[in-house]
């Protein structure tokens, strides 16, 4: 087994009492002495800051912000150079098939693109930036990545700067936090209102003890990170989405703006441009599974109870502690993929009943 890198906060989350355990190549604090549960219910109700540090951040730069743009259009079916500086957008590689190679937010800092990508994935999507021409892509391997996340993260992080509770989701502003000078954006992945703070690596551990230290702030481990972006209804790359799923399959239209769709006025000009929007054979739609057990990935899906081919299976599933039942995503054909839809997921061969639902099953608590 190939050995763990370990991340800038390694020694703390051990000393905060983390289970700690493997992901994406990385040893990772899986959960904490408050336990998933209460993990997850702390960040929906107060605060909670996660290490997310094992992801990768990269600067592309050039001698102008239309150089930058336009050459990271080749990659994405984003509008990139309609981006206001301080701002961000989620986006996602794409290959000549319409599949998802990775998904990423990215944002504008006057004329640089600051890229932030899965950890999983980071190796080929720095490579795969590096081709690009006329631009300079640094690999910021000395910068870590902390979010915090719940709906007092803006008190929590205003009372250590004022700048930070004036600024809204998708904002990307300097931020000085026990005296470490960070950037930061206001997003995340759990649904909740939060920030995604780049820090200094040889500072990390004292932006994280300056944040813990506030009454409102747990620290987060992956297992309720996982349960939260479930809830939210937010794909986890390699379980929801990957090089196979098209945009259009995954329900993810809606982030490709107007200006690079076809008859827009930059439509076309990356990977798969003429089969991302193409009308999907199935369809990422979300599930209420009926009762108390979960429908976890891999399970089968049936449009009835006793026969019959799958017409589908569960990419994500668990116990979502918010609403107190389980959830889950999957894909399923078109023709079934209607809110209201009842299936059957095949369970240690028992097929058991579950509803397609509305996502998210959580509604987004973001700082518009």
């Amino acid at each position: 087994m190939a050995e763990l890198d370990r991340l800038p906060l390694h020694d703390l989350h051990v000393a905060l009492g983390a289970r700690m355990g493997p992901f994406a190549g990385y040893e990772m604090p899986v959960q904490y002495p408050l336990g998933v549960m209460g993990e997850h219910l702390h960040c929906r109700s107060k605060a909670g800051l996660f290490d997310v540090s094992h992801m990768g951040q990269v600067r592309i730069h050039s001698e102008s912000w239309d150089s930058v743009a336009r050459a990271f259009e080749t990659l994405v079916p984003q509008d990139v150079l309609g981006l206001a500086s301080g701002r961000q957008r989620y986006g996602f590689f794409t290959n000549e098939k319409g599949g998802i190679e990775d998904d990423l937010m990215f944002a504008r800092v006057g004329d640089d693109l600051l890229v932030v990508v899965n950890a999983a994935c980071k190796d080929a999507d720095i490579a795969r930036m590096q081709t690009l021409s006329g631009v300079s892509v640094d690999i910021l391997a000395d910068r870590s990545l902390l979010a915090l996340q719940g709906p007092l993260a803006g008190e929590v992080l205003a009372s250590q700067d004022a700048r930070a509770g004036d600024t809204r989701f998708m904002d990307v502003f300097d931020v000085t936090i026990a005296g470490v000078d960070c950037w930061a954006s206001r997003s995340g992945y759990t649904g909740e209102d939060g920030f995604e703070i780049s820090i200094p690596a040889a500072q990390t551990t004292v932006v994280a003890k300056a944040l813990l230290d506030h009454p409102a702030v747990e620290p987060i481990g992956l297992g309720a990170r996982d349960s939260l972006r479930l809830e939210a209804g937010l794909c986890l790359y390699g379980n929801d989405i990957d090089a196979d799923t098209t945009v259009a399959s995954a329900a993810l239209n809606w982030a490709i703006q107007k200006a690079r769709r076809p008859s827009g006025a930059r439509e076309g000009g990356f990977p798969g441009a003429d089969v991302t929007l193409a009308k999907p054979e199935q369809l990422r739609v979300g599930l209420s599974p009926e009762g108390r057990a979960p429908m976890r990935a891999d399970v089968a899906l049936f449009a009835s109870d006793t026969e019959g081919e799958a017409i589908g299976h569960v990419t994500s599933g668990g116990f979502g502690p918010t609403i107190g039942a389980p959830v889950a995503m999957g894909y399923v054909n078109v023709a079934h993929a209607e809110v209201g839809t009842r299936l059957w997921g095949e369970i240690r061969g028992k097929r058991m009943p579950a509803t397609v639902a509305s996502l998210p099953f959580v509604p987004a608590n973001f700082k518009r």
